[in-house]
């Protein structure tokens, strides 16, 4: 077993890792996180929560660049932040060099003017930047920057608002914005009780559906609009939601992550606190992430990396915003679930196989009733139906007495935590029935209650009065929504019963291993096979017994004290893809055949102009189940690793899964979970089941190299990892490492 779940390596910042090196280290710098404990990569574990309140809920809301002249578009804009003002109890200050009011408010002709420090001051003005250094001697908390032309325009303007981004950190206030808008300031509705949604977006009009929520009787608590995000971020209103105590789930609409560590912690927050984060991410496309980045100015990052961080943290990620305002919705009203079964209820035998089929398919459970609820069922039902799950009751019990016992005597089975009845259209008044029957048994029961109300008009009462009446039953207008919502509600209470965030057990100082790592690399070179096999060997992983040799005589007796068979293989710099120039031979197996391969080699690297470090002569590995594991750098994240079917399959099939660090061996072993070729490894056609422990202590390994070394190593690719019977280990057999 592994001595931690990073290995069984010692554990120093990389603080001290650079003034080790001669360099002068660096602060730290994460968004607005404080004096942070530091992982050995240099990355903060932890991050503060700013405390947004009076931003939300201010006191005092200065208006810079106020104005009541008729066609003037700051003019409604004023007009609706004073009525919000209103509604939240904070005095206004409208600010403008000409004018002597606003509205009949009084208005100072520049924020050093203003009668008093204010919370939150609205920059109704093209160029932010001045008045963010005149904001800077109030000691205003917070500053709104509605204007656009910044980092969504191209180069010019990213400099632009890296000035502007610069000027907010000397400043000490926290900016919303640029290339932001109103939606902060909306109407909410404080008629709705309930764990509410708050919602988070990059693109305001992409909020509007989740907002209109309300209409439907859903509680929202706030809005955040990010815009460009030079300061605060996506991942600081997630850190912030997670702590109300009001907010049942968050929901956002996001085009580009700001910083990728930034939002793994607030990820990992939102979990601690078992908070429900659910996501749109815009860039799973090639033009989606170019549009994406033309709108925001910020890298979309690599989506399977994005999607492998989301998986990590339990950020639940949806397609489309209607998935997104069902799911945050059952996600934010539904209490835990009792058990993870699932039943199917209908009237019909088709619509209940239907929803069956595509429940079973997205992964559901559909348990078979035991035999003696059945007979129960039968009471009601006739018996030519099957009530095994999913459960038809012909239509006629649901117009009498008969339709609640039923809806009684599934949710009474311990193994059914969801009770899902798709209606595909009104037949009144049973469907009337129907509806009542479920509301007033959600009503007595903490089991999840779903029904699918699948007519297009959607203005029968029994949808609009009966069944959106109700805040315990959870309403879908269609199958698939209604399944991506369950799943998510039954994976998210899962993940969070056994989360353990991996910053607790992050390693913030260098193993030795990383001094003797440090000495082979060489940057902006890519090692020999033989050197990048050091580098392994330097984090205990383990590779073949092998020898560099420079002759053929030495290679004979290389050969001798490997053993035979052996595998010989060129050695040089710079050298990838050595099978495909004929440069490995394997299952030598007596000098003679060791002396002639050597010639051979050195003929093809002669001939190829390769200039070679010397041929390995390798000791045979037997065989076992072959894979990959490397490391890439992504723009956002930093160091990730990939693991996969290795060997010639793993450009064939390219059957992979990624990890971004920090992890730990759950989520090492949950990444092994992800792949196609998962069975392989408990063995498949008589093939013995592989030491799969072998291969999670080899992808903790291959993590403590990559946050080590940091930006030193720009690739690394374990290919084959031999993974050999269980309890025998796991072999490198070759290996590419590039420095940086």
């Amino acid at each position: 077993m592994l001595g931690s779940t990073y290995g069984t390596l010692t554990t120093d910042s990389r603080r001290a890792r650079v003034i080790a090196c001669g360099e002068q280290p660096g602060p730290a710098v994460h968004g607005r996180a404080g004096t942070e404990e530091l992982d050995v990569s240099g990355l903060p574990l932890h991050s503060d929560v700013p405390d947004l309140d009076r931003f939300f809920r201010p006191e005092s809301v200065a208006v810079v660049g106020a104005s009541d002249a008729e066609g003037r578009p700051n003019t409604g804009i004023t007009r609706q932040l004073m009525g919000w003002a209103e509604r939240v109890g904070a005095r206004l200050y409208p600010v403008h060099p000409t004018r002597e009011s606003v509205f009949g408010l009084p208005c100072s002709s520049s924020v050093a003017e203003l009668p008093e420090q204010v919370d939150l001051a609205v920059l109704l003005v093209a160029d932010p930047l001045p008045v963010i250094e005149q904001l800077a001697d109030t000691k205003v908390k917070f500053a709104v920057a509605f204007a656009s032309g910044f980092a969504e325009t191209g180069d010019e303007g990213a400099a632009a608002q890296a000035r502007l981004s610069a000027a907010v950190q000397r400043s000490g206030l926290r900016l919303l914005g640029p290339n932001t808008n109103l939606n902060a300031f909306e109407h909410f509705r404080e008629d709705l009780e309930g764990p509410a949604i708050a919602l988070i977006t990059q693109s305001g009009h992409q909020g509007r559906p989740v907002f209109a929520l309300q209409e439907l009787g859903i509680r929202l608590s706030h809005w955040a609009p990010t815009g460009n995000e030079a300061d605060l971020e996506t991942a600081d209103f997630i850190s912030y939601f997670a702590q109300r105590p009001e907010v049942g789930a968050i929901a956002c609409y996001v085009e580009g992550l700001k910083d990728g560590r930034s939002f793994l912690l607030a990820a990992d927050r939102a979990a601690r606190e078992g908070v429900p984060v659910v996501a749109v991410k815009v860039g799973r496309t090639e033009t989606g992430a170019r549009t994406a980045a033309s709108h925001t100015g910020k890298l979309t990052g690599a989506d399977t990396v994005v999607d492998a961080a989301m998986r990590q943290f339990g950020v639940i990620r949806v397609d489309g915003l209607d998935e997104l305002q069902d799911t945050a919705t059952l996600l934010a009203r539904a209490k835990p679930p009792q058990a993870d079964g699932v039943v199917v209820y209908s009237i019909s035998g088709g619509t209940g196989a239907h929803f069956s089929d595509l429940a079973t398919e997205a992964g559901l459970q559909l348990p078979t009733l035991p035999p003696e609820k059945q007979d129960e069922l039968h009471q009601w039902i006739p018996d030519y139906l099957s009530v095994a799950n999913p459960v038809d009751n012909g239509g006629h019990p649901v117009g009498d007495w008969r339709g609640r016992k039923i809806i009684d005597a599934i949710l009474a089975d311990p193994s059914v935590g969801v009770l899902i009845c798709p209606i595909t259209g009104p037949f009144p008044p049973m469907s009337d029935k129907l509806a009542q029957d479920l509301v007033d048994a959600a009503e007595q029961t903490d089991k999840l209650v779903c029904v699918v109300w699948g007519s297009p008009v959607g203005t029968e009462d029994a949808y609009r009065k009966t069944l959106l009446g109700s805040s315990r039953v959870a309403t879908f207008r269609t199958f698939a929504n209604c399944i991506t919502a369950v799943r998510a509600h039954l994976d998210h209470h899962r993940f969070t019963a056994s989360y353990v965030s991996p910053f607790d057990e992050a390693p913030r100082t260098p193993s030795p291993s990383f001094r003797k790592a440090q000495a082979l690399m060489r940057p902006g070179h890519q090692l020999s096979e033989h050197a990048a096999k050091q580098l392994l060997r330097a984090y205990g992983i383990r590779v073949p017994r092998e020898q560099l040799v420079t002759s053929a005589a030495a290679a004979v007796r290389a050969a001798s004290l490997v053993g035979y068979p052996v595998v010989m293989k060129a050695s040089a710099p710079q050298l990838a893809h050595k099978s495909e120039l004929g440069l490995v031979k394997v299952e030598l197996t007596s000098a003679s055949q060791v002396r002639d391969a050597y010639r051979e080699l050195t003929d093809i690297a002669r001939y190829e102009g390769i200039e070679l470090d010397g041929v390995l002569v390798c000791q045979m590995v037997e065989r076992g189940v072959e894979m990959v594991v490397g490391v890439t750098r992504d723009d956002l994240f930093g160091p990730t690793v990939t693991v996969g079917l290795g060997g010639v399959l793993v450009e064939v099939l390219r059957d992979t899964a990624v990890a971004v660090p920090p992890f730990g061996e759950s989520q090492a072993r949950a990444v092994l979970d992800q792949l196609r070729g998962r069975p392989l490894l408990d063995g498949v056609r008589g093939a013995p089941p592989v030491d799969i422990d072998a291969l999670v202590e080899v992808i903790l390994r291959v993590q403590r190299m990559a946050l080590e070394l940091g930006d030193d190593l720009a690739e690394l690719d374990i290919n084959p990892l031999m993974v050999l019977p269980r309890g025998q280990g796991a072999v490198a057999l070759d290996a590419l490492a590039v420095c940086r």
